[in-house]
């Protein structure tokens, strides 16, 4: 049958390297929506995407991006980045989710906001942290996690530096070695942060390994979504967070 695409219409900036985040929404997107990106610039792709540089994402001048995923007349838009706003701190990424409203005139959900939610909708505090940041990066993340409540009581990261394209290269096999080494006895549930790696891949096989729920960056996002515009679930989304729509 047809889709009517009448559901809802998502606006999603993401950052100009990025290549993971536009499939995971095509693939995670609620029946009868559309889908529409906007790329967004401000920062070197040639640099290695530290703390500073990811600060400054986060802190870049968005009203273009903003005039042109309005063009679309979105319901709702994602800021597609998890590390531009882990880097500021709630308080920033809540700044920055009204200014994309204020910008948009649609809902706005960013993937640092929707992790947090998607943590609390889980109804744990014991956070195994897995990320391909800098380790700088990953203490900041640790810090925002805690000024949510949460207690992270195992992170592990790449080991190695990562390139913008770098970070979107690792399969969905390393994914998984990198979420088993986020494991912890004590730990309630995997969180996966980072929009551009696959990790929506290995969701599934993860849960099934470590008998945990997994968080990610964009499966967070779609989840915030489906309950803000209340739309129903379909059969190609992973993981037990979906559990709780």
């Amino acid at each position: 049958m047809t889709e009517t695409r009448t559901a809802a219409k998502i606006g999603v900036l993401v950052p100009f390297t990025n290549t993971n985040l536009e499939p995971d929404m095509e693939m995670l997107r609620p029946t009868n929506t559309t889908v529409h990106f906007q790329r967004m610039g401000g920062y070197d792709v040639d640099e290695i995407p530290g703390a500073n540089q990811m600060a400054g994402l986060g802190a870049s001048d968005i009203s273009h991006d903003l005039r042109m995923i309005s063009g679309v007349r979105p319901d709702v838009v994602l800021y597609g980045c998890t590390s531009a706003t882990l880097t500021h701190g709630p308080s920033f990424d809540a700044d920055l989710a009204r200014q994309i409203e204020s910008g948009s005139g649609a809902r706005s959900l960013t993937a640092a906001g929707s992790l947090i939610a998607a943590i609390k909708a889980l109804e744990v505090t014991k956070v195994g942290f897995s990320s391909p940041y800098l380790g700088e990066i990953n203490a900041q993340a640790i810090a925002f996690m805690a000024e949510n409540g949460f207690e992270t009581v195992h992170c592990a990261d790449v080991g190695r530096e990562l390139g913008n394209y770098g970070q979107g290269e690792l399969t969905p096999d390393e994914v998984f070695d990198l979420a088993c080494q986020a494991d912890h006895p004590d730990a309630q549930v995997i969180v996966l942060s980072c929009t551009d790696m696959r990790s929506v891949e290995a969701i599934e096989r993860i849960e099934t390994a470590l008998d945990k729920p997994v968080v990610t960056s964009n499966q967070a996002m779609i989840f915030c979504l489906m309950q803000a515009l209340s739309l129903p679930r379909h059969d190609a989304l992973p993981g037990r967070l979906f559990d709780k729509l």
